[in-house]
């Protein structure tokens, strides 16, 4: 006779998942910075230069000596003699003294002697020598002072961080072209089930499509891995154990899909069991959906063990297997998830001493942004679809009121 599921609750099964596992030795490629977008930074980044590499105008104006400025007003303006422009992309041998302005455009670098720049909207020109500044400016006032925003020998970037696109536009501003970056981890994907077939594949009676092949691979690509799939494993304890080995043996972390529900057709446990030691660390997490989650390290290789159901998989994925990818990534910091604030559209149930995840939808209201929850059963994967985020109920709650602030965690 099959055993209940001893329940574990998702913090504490995520600790065990985690600590089972040895630091990883993060694996280090060199690529193109320009072709770094999501990669995850191996080694810190020194800045050599100072950025900006000169001081610079934030405006279109006129470079000044701001004490020349000092008392000007519209019905009392100072006049500075203008003694020529400045360049873009050039080094003026312009040097101002007392009593004299040059023409500089944004960006344009600073002539000599200048130590403010008045926006040519708070100036008249008398003639094409002088001109008139209607208000006063403070030394640095509108300039981009060398090195402000970087100092050469600056840690600019530390190791473990995902690159976004200011990163990438930092590191071209200091003339970064190549990045050591982590190397992606590998996702083994073993989908389960004498009822599954090929989604190219029309379903016979009692057959459904693979869905948690691909929407897996999908966000464990999203999560900064390398899916592989092996296919449709039928239900046989000796076929999926190969298949299972033969993952291991290539993957940093093996899911298998289906099958780690407590029945007599169930088999992903007892093949999980024998991958390795220390073996099965968690079999059912108190969360739904997602209870018959199985998370086990073999041999030094994560395993998971996912639940059938789509909305069931993609769930348990979130909260176990991106934190592991994380962790082979060497990736630092929390996991960050966007979250919105919204209030609750209607009252919702829950049962005491379990995570409940329940999709919603985002509605804009007149009184603010509502959260409607998308009613349905784990195994319909529009449910996901159709919404827009997850609201955490949590263990000790029996449910959520109406017009209750809640976060979504988007997608």
């Amino acid at each position: 006779m099959p055993e209940f599921l001893k329940l574990t609750s998702s913090d504490s099964a995520l600790t065990a998942f985690l600590g089972a596992m040895s630091d990883p030795q993060v694996e280090v490629e060199l690529i193109p910075t320009e072709g770094s977008l999501g990669r995850v930074l191996a080694e810190p980044v020194i800045a050599g230069d100072p950025l900006p590499p000169f001081a610079r105008s934030t405006v279109d104006g006129y470079a000044v000596v701001a004490s020349d400025t000092h008392g000007a007003s519209a019905g009392l303006p100072a006049y500075l003699d203008l003694i020529g422009e400045i360049r873009m992309g050039t080094q003026s041998d312009l040097s101002l003294k007392a009593g004299q302005a040059a023409l500089v455009h944004t960006g344009g670098m600073l002539p000599s002697g200048a130590d403010a720049v008045v926006m040519v909207e708070d100036t008249q020109r008398v003639d094409g020598h002088q001109i008139e500044v209607l208000k006063p400016v403070a030394v640095g006032g509108n300039v981009l002072q060398r090195g402000e925003d970087v100092q050469p020998g600056d840690q600019v970037l530390r190791a473990g961080i995902q690159l976004g696109p200011q990163e990438i536009g930092g590191l071209m501003a200091l003339g970064v072209t190549q990045l050591s970056v982590a190397r992606k981890p590998r996702v083994a994907i073993l989908s389960t089930g004498d009822e599954v077939v090929p989604p190219d594949r029309q379903p016979g009676p009692a057959q459904v499509r693979d869905v948690n092949s691909y929407s897996l691979s999908a966000l464990v690509e999203a999560g900064g891995a390398i899916p592989i799939r092996y296919g449709i494993i039928p239900d046989q304890a000796a076929v999926l154990g190969e298949s299972a080995r033969q993952a291991r043996a290539e993957a940093d972390m093996v899911l298998i899909t289906a099958g780690s529900s407590v029945s007599e057709r169930d088999i992903t446990a007892e093949v999980i069991a024998e991958l390795g030691s220390p073996g099965i660390l968690v079999h059912g997490v108190a969360i739904k959906p997602g209870k018959p989650t199985i998370l086990a390290v073999c041999d030094g290789i994560p395993v998971a063990g996912l639940p059938g159901n789509p909305i069931s998989a993609i769930i348990a994925s979130r909260l176990f297997v991106l934190p592991v990818i994380r962790k082979l990534l060497g990736m630092s910091g929390p996991q960050w998830q966007p979250v919105i604030r919204a209030r609750l559209s209607t009252s919702v149930a829950s049962v005491a001493g379990r995570e409940d995840f329940l999709p919603v939808q985002l509605q804009v209201a007149p009184e603010g942004v509502q959260a409607v929850p998308v009613f349905g059963r784990s195994n319909l994967i529009f449910t996901l679809v159709r919404a827009d985020g997850l609201v955490r109920i949590a263990p000790e709650a029996t449910g959520l009121e109406a017009g209750a602030q809640v976060e979504v965690r988007l997608f």
